[in-house]
């Protein structure tokens, strides 16, 4: 989730694409979060002066309206000098910030741990975590001094250790009691007088098969109460004693179904069996990281955070094999060419070129492959000369080998860098059709699936529809059988396509689809994906019907195009009928990377080069789209399109034969 303001550690705020706001000085910052404690009501400038000063200077009215100003320019810095403020506003004897519910970190952290109070553990958990991870210090740090800030920082500070323990409590029922009692037994040395954090970490304990350690908990909490505030624990805490030392049946099953049971168990007496700095730890790790990551959400998001960490914990040990082991063993299917976490696939990549270097000479085979795979598919979406180059090495190898399950490996890897000029829709079709091919035969059911989605939307570009409805419907009987939830997020996104495409729905229903499929990327960890992506198809929908700019989300300053916003902000002026600016934005704009929408943004680039003149640049759009001249713009994505790329080149040719007036 993306807020707009942040008071869930020092107080800050953030512009539409994420990147921080200049807040001056500690007075602004003050203002700032006067007025969101205020929760929209109106404050007083008198009031905002007696709360910033103990004694208020005789010029304070004066210094707020300089702070609000100053502030105003910050938060709205395309706003006309003269036009009324939308976001921080001045009404009757003071001034309120309107910001929406969703803006603010905090107000978005409260409906959160209410939600999860009505979810199932496994859900709770999801929306608990996720919500835990936008603290980044104390509530309003900066204000801790402040008494006007002291409730809302106590009643927030009390309601994310409410949060924590509400997460280890679904940690426990999901059979993760050994993961919940290590972060308890943090929580409980830091608030020693939560009586049922107590309550968790004995009941985490004693279902992790550690029944000793749980009644020495409860015996310490007990001497803990006595000691320090002369009180009995509570009747939670007797009576779970009393249940442990009789082994009440309750207390057992922890997750529910036999194989909650299995694995709760299970996992327990890894944890005793195998020593904690075994290196077969490390290998056992990133083969539940990689199962982890399929199931989407915080699984996703926690699985690449804990696989950087694993890399590195096998590089302290100095065994190149065991690290090129750990590294390519994280063989997870990729469908979307930009990568979610830049700089951690950086990371990976560096880590993965190390291990290459360091192998020892002959053999390693199959290790060298999979390192070699791993780079072309981290390194996607970007301009490196290596990731072609060490696709074609990884399925040379593989091929070589005879290896099944690496040879999918290495044709995710080599689709991903089947982008380097436009027009490759029947190259990728081949790959999906071979990794199908290739994994029913052999059993692997991820590869199965991605090669569905690769002939999705290879079809899609190609505007068989019904070949990428059979994909889409194979995809989902598949995800469904094995439990894949991320798939769903895919196959809606076509739905959403295939609607607008085909022309056989309204603008308000293709629209409406769109909205719905976007909503399942709430959540879903892939922000690579979710960036500008909803925007982007509503553009596209408009632009290729030809509704007028009022009904775009061009003339929306607060539209967050994420990382399309190169290539759209010229369309964006020219709505807004400023040529000038729409011609010099296009300039500065770079070539579109290429990935699955290079067509698409090509076309817009086009679009926007016809409509200023720009001849330059609209010799390049005809070259780079003339060998997609047979395919949809953008449809090879699975997620959108902008109609017919020979659309695009007729608008060109006819544009550079009779350049109108004022073209160069």
């Amino acid at each position: 989730m993306r807020f707009l303001f942040g008071v869930l550690g020092p107080v800050a705020a953030w512009d539409g694409a994420g990147g921080a706001i200049a807040l001056k000085g500690p007075r602004h910052r003050a203002v700032l979060a006067r007025l969101i404690v205020a929760r929209r009501r109106v404050v007083p400038v008198r009031r905002l002066a007696e709360d910033l000063w103990t004694e208020p200077p005789a010029d304070a009215v004066g210094a707020i309206r300089t702070f609000v100003a100053a502030l105003r320019r910050s938060l709205e810095p395309e706003r006309p000098p003269r036009a009324p403020a939308r976001l921080l506003v001045t009404e009757g004897p003071g001034y309120a910030l309107r910001a929406d519910p969703g803006a603010v970190d905090a107000w978005g952290f409260e409906r959160a741990v209410a939600a999860a109070a009505a979810l199932p553990p496994e859900d709770a958990f999801v929306r608990l975590d996720e919500a835990l991870e936008w603290w980044r210090g104390p509530a309003y740090a900066e204000c801790a001094d402040e008494p006007w800030a002291r409730a809302e920082r106590s009643r927030l500070t009390e309601l994310r250790l409410h949060a924590v323990e509400r997460r280890a409590e679904a940690r426990v029922a999901l059979g993760l009691a050994a993961e919940a009692a290590a972060d308890l037994d943090a929580h409980v040395a830091e608030h020693p007088w939560r009586e049922d954090a107590w309550r968790l970490l004995a009941l985490a304990l004693y279902r992790s098969g550690r029944q000793g350690d749980a009644l020495a908990v409860l015996r310490r909490a007990r001497a803990l109460l006595a000691e320090q505030l002369g009180v009995d624990p509570g009747p939670r805490l007797r009576g779970l004693e009393a249940d442990i030392l009789g082994h009440a049946a309750h207390l057992d099953p922890g997750p529910a179904g036999a194989a909650g049971r299995v694995w709760a168990h299970t996992a327990a007496a890894y944890d005793r069996t195998v020593p904690s700095g075994a290196r077969a730890r490390l290998e056992s790790t990133v083969g539940l990281l990689r199962s982890l990551a399929v199931t989407g959400g915080s699984g996703l998001q926690t699985a690449r955070r804990h696989r950087v960490a694993a890399i590195t914990a096998a590089e302290e040990l100095a065994d190149a094999e065991l690290t090129a082991r750990v590294i390519g063993a994280y063989d997870v299917p990729a469908v979307w060419t930009r990568v979610d976490d830049p700089e951690q696939a950086a990371q990976v990549v560096a880590a993965a070129e190390r291990a290459l270097a360091t192998l020892p000479p002959g053999g390693h085979e199959a290790a060298r492959a999979r390192l070699l795979a791993t780079i072309a598919l981290e390194s996607r979406g970007t301009r490196a000369a290596r990731g072609p180059q060490a696709a074609r090495q990884a399925e040379e190898l593989a091929r070589r080998l005879d290896d099944p399950a690496l040879l999918a490996f290495a044709l995710n890897a080599t689709f991903m860098q089947t982008f380097h000029h436009a027009g490759l829709a029947p190259r990728r079709d081949a790959i999906g059709a071979e990794l199908i091919a290739l994994s029913a035969r052999h059993g692997l059911t991820t590869f199965e699936v991605l090669g569905h989605l690769v002939r999705l939307q290879a079809r899609s570009a190609l505007a068989d529809f019904a070949g990428a409805d059979r994909h889409a419907a194979a995809a989902d009987r598949l995800a469904e059988r094995h439990e894949l939830p991320l798939v769903g997020v895919f196959t809606r996104w076509y739905a959403a396509l295939r609607l607008d495409a085909t022309g056989d729905a309204t603008e308000a229903a293709a629209e409406a689809a769109y909205r719905s499929a976007a909503a399942r990327l709430d959540g879903a960890g892939m922000p690579g994906l979710e960036r500008g992506l909803l925007p982007l198809a509503l553009l596209c929908l408009r632009t290729r019907r030809t509704l007028p700019a009022r009904s775009s989300p061009h003339n929306d300053p607060h539209t967050d195009w994420g990382p399309y916003a190169p290539w759209v902000r010229p369309l964006a002026l020219l709505a807004q009928d400023r040529r000038d600016e729409a011609a010099a934005a296009l300039r500065e704009a770079p070539d579109p990377p290429r990935d699955l929408l290079f067509e698409a943004l090509w076309c817009l680039t086009a679009r926007a080069a016809v409509a200023v003149g720009d001849r330059e640049t609209m010799e390049r759009a005809h070259r780079e789209l003339t060998p997609a001249a047979a395919e949809l713009a953008g449809a090879g994505s699975g997620l959108l399109t902008l109609g017919p790329v020979s659309a695009y080149l007729s608008d060109l040719a006819t544009a550079l034969r009779h350049p109108g007036p004022g073209r160069r």
